[in-house]
């Protein structure tokens, strides 16, 4: 892994202004740490040497406790800064993931693990902050400190200086062999934590068809199995971490004495001064601590930098170029010969359908199930890659659309829709966060919510029934008042009566708006203005 990851500059501009700030403190922390080593000497020389007391030394010890305090201001900044900038850094690259996963579509997700997913997500992109507010700020120094020391150590004793100079790369050489032993056990132990919350999640979202066969308590065992298998890697990882940290100490501690003993004879032999030796002694381990932070930062932040790695690798997932024409969802959409190879099966989902959906008109899909109406809706939201063929709308060839303004001309009800954790008040204002009050309220009663808005409810809507959610799910779409609706299955789970009121609120709604809806309900065809059965539509 690169010292600066070229990536981390091109996705996360806060980054780059991050780094210049570090390159003024750190600039600032090496004349600092030049002015405290001076001083000290001088101070502690004269009272030694020439029996000064308090009120010679006043002015001196003034600016002493002025270079302290400079100092800890100093690295309080850099601290501040570099958690802002991990913050911002965390934030943009989040969002820059989230467009990319919904740029990819529900078909490429399909061949994602969703649980790896949301931990990359979450606790990968968290764990950058340490490379932000440790690594990053230390590498900086490790550019500016030594450098600085050896150069006035140079000038006060080039003796000393050589053998800093000659002792200080070995601390590199021994941080990059112990970096990509590190690295490869951060990348074992990623892939662990990732396969074991993948696997607790799918076990969670199965557990009721689990119990129902009695299948619960065997996956408990493979829960173990990988949580010890996650806890080994972290051990390994650890233990190299402490033993490079032993390494580094060592090495840098043996310069040092190689130091004290060069000045501790020549000092006896009066072939140096006290206070020339006394900032040799001071500065040499100034050039070596920026080194061995560096080292032990670099174990900190690793787990970050595996998880960025994936994160880049899903960023650089090629996408298909975006369009510059503008679609019209208020317009008749024509498919011609249109051709989707399906993601989980040998032949196509859809095999040379052509269809036209007129404008402000209800059109009905039905048709046994694998014959490719999910399909359909995927690609009238240009989530879907076609083999052949092209979708029109108002005679704009969705390939060459702006797909970001045309789907904000769509509401889609799919057939698992998700809620988040908060009110049904919030979970329906979602996709339109400034509707108001009374146009949730209207949205609400239109879709029939027979849930307070005020309720709270947990993640995919835990707490709720299969057809509240779907009724809330449904507000939400109509809350948009989009031209253009794509509802699959809209009164799945929900029961007769609640159904039937659904059907006299819901042409109300469909007016004006061309509405795509399937369904395998006979009682909302009757809401279609026309019926295509997609099985019996000619290739």
């Amino acid at each position: 892994m690169p010292a600066i990851d070229p990536r981390l500059l091109r996705y996360a501009r806060t980054t780059r202004v991050f780094l210049a700030l570090s390159v003024l403190i750190g600039a600032g922390q090496a004349l600092v740490i030049l002015a405290q080593a001076w001083l000290l000497a001088s101070i502690i020389t004269d009272a030694f040497l020439h029996g000064a007391g308090l009120h010679d030394a006043a002015g001196r010890l003034i600016l002493l406790g002025t270079t302290l305090a400079a100092r800890a201001g100093l690295s309080w900044l850099a601290e501040v800064a570099a958690h802002h900038s991990s913050a911002a850094v965390k934030s943009e690259l989040r969002m820059r993931l989230l467009r990319q996963v919904v740029r990819l579509g529900p078909r490429w997700l399909t061949g994602e693990r969703s649980g790896e997913l949301g931990t990359l997500a979450t606790r990968g992109i968290d764990a950058l902050d340490d490379y932000f507010a440790r690594y990053l700020p230390q590498l900086v120094l490790v550019c500016f400190v030594p450098i600085v020391v050896a150069a006035r150590m140079f000038a006060a004793d080039w003796l000393s200086a050589t053998i800093v100079v000659v002792t200080l790369p070995l601390i590199p050489v021994f941080m990059i062999l112990v970096g990509l032993t590190t690295k490869q056990l951060m990348a074992r132990q990623w892939a662990a934590l990732q396969l074991l919350a993948h696997h607790f999640l799918d076990v969670l979202s199965g557990l009721g068809t689990l119990k129902a066969f009695g299948r619960s308590r065997a996956q408990a065992g493979t829960v173990e199995k990988l949580a010890d298998k996650q806890r080994k890697a972290t051990l390994s990882s650890l233990r190299i971490a402490f033993l490079s940290s032993l390494v580094l100490e060592l090495l840098a501690t043996l310069s040092v004495a190689l130091v004290a003993v060069s000045v501790g004879l020549r000092l006896v032999d009066g072939r140096l001064d006290l206070q020339t030796a006394l900032l040799v002694l001071i500065l040499a381990p100034e050039a070596y601590l920026p080194l061995r932070l560096l080292g032990a930062h670099y174990h900190a932040s690793a787990e970050g930098l595996s998880a960025a790695e994936q994160v880049f690798a899903v960023l650089d997932h090629e996408t298909p170029a975006p369009g510059t024409a503008t679609a019209d969802a208020r317009q008749t959409i024509e498919l011609d010969e249109v051709v989707v190879n399906g993601a989980d099966r040998d032949g196509p989902s859809l095999d040379g359908l052509s269809l036209t959906i007129p404008a402000g008109q209800v059109t009905g899909i039905v048709g046994p199930s694998g014959c490719g109406k999910s399909t359909l809706l995927a690609t009238l939201l240009g989530f879907t890659e076609l083999e052949c063929g092209r979708v029109l709308a108002g005679g704009v060839d969705l390939s060459t659309a702006d797909l970001d303004s045309w789907r904000s001309q769509v509401g889609w009800l799919s057939q698992d829709p998700v809620l988040f954790t908060g009110t049904v008040h919030e979970s329906i204002r979602l996709g339109r966060p400034y509707a108001d009050d009374a146009a949730v309220r209207r949205a609400a009663r239109t879709a029939r919510v027979d849930v307070p808005l005020e309720q709270q409810i947990g993640e995919r809507g835990n707490g709720l029934s299969a057809g509240q959610r779907r009724r809330i799910a449904l507000a939400r779409v109509l809350l948009l008042d989009a031209p253009l609706l794509l509802l699959d299955e809209p009164t799945e789970g929900v029961d007769p009566d609640t159904e039937h009121e659904l059907l006299s609120t819901l042409p109300a709604a469909f007016a004006g708006r061309t509405v795509v809806l399937v369904t395998h309900r006979t009682a909302l065809l009757d809401l279609c203005d026309r019926v295509v059965d997609l099985a019996g539509v000619p290739a």
